[in-house]
């Protein structure tokens, strides 16, 4: 497996979800749910519309059992992710059954690798020449969750990582890196 990176440039980001808002409402989905929560491309393709709908309500947090220790997790459907599922099923009849990311040739979900077609592209499209693949969208996630102040200890138990250092490196933190920190109490 080759070694890809997050997509560090918030500009870029939102270039890409503007590139994708205009070619597909799912694709776009795909991305932004991607980023914003960090969960596995092969959790991200096998979510039903069940998992994050409840009748016309959509949920809080999306639980997800891990495979290797049988423990559920949960994941938080911010802002932006809600906004994206709600244009999304303003757009589409879906059923609970649906799988959320479903292949416009079938009823089943788009492929792995038809995934990485969409977000290899976009992010070429948009201008990224680092290495893009679908572990991008999780590396990202923690790459700003950790700029943005998120413990390396929250980050390490949602990679399931067993150091703080195999975190840094995941998502591309340079440990010798000097950076300014914002405590910031505003009492």
């Amino acid at each position: 497996m080759e070694f890809v990176e997050p997509i560090r440039d918030i500009e870029k980001i939102n270039a890409i979800k503007e590139l994708l808002k205009k070619q597909s409402q799912r694709d776009l989905l795909l991305f932004v749910f991607g980023i914003n929560t960090g969960i596995r491309v092969h959790d991200l393709l096998s979510l039903k519309v069940a998992d994050v709908r409840e009748g016309e309500k959509l949920k809080e947090f999306l639980y997800l059992k891990d495979e290797n220790c049988e423990q559920e997790q949960a994941y938080y459907l911010n802002s932006k992710v809600q906004q994206e599922l709600k244009n999304y099923f303003d757009m589409y009849d879906l059923d609970e059954d649906d799988f959320l990311f479903k292949s416009k040739k079938n009823e089943q979900p788009i492929t792995r690798q038809q995934a990485y077609r969409i977000i290899n592209k976009a992010a070429k499209d948009v201008g990224i020449s680092e290495k893009i693949g679908m572990h991008t969208l999780r590396k990202t996630f923690g790459y700003h969750a950790y700029r943005k102040g998120i413990a390396v200890s929250i980050l390490m138990g949602i990679y399931q990582h067993h150091s703080s250092s195999e975190t840094l490196r995941y998502i591309g933190i340079d440990r010798n890196e000097k950076r300014l920190i914002k405590v910031d109490v505003n009492l």
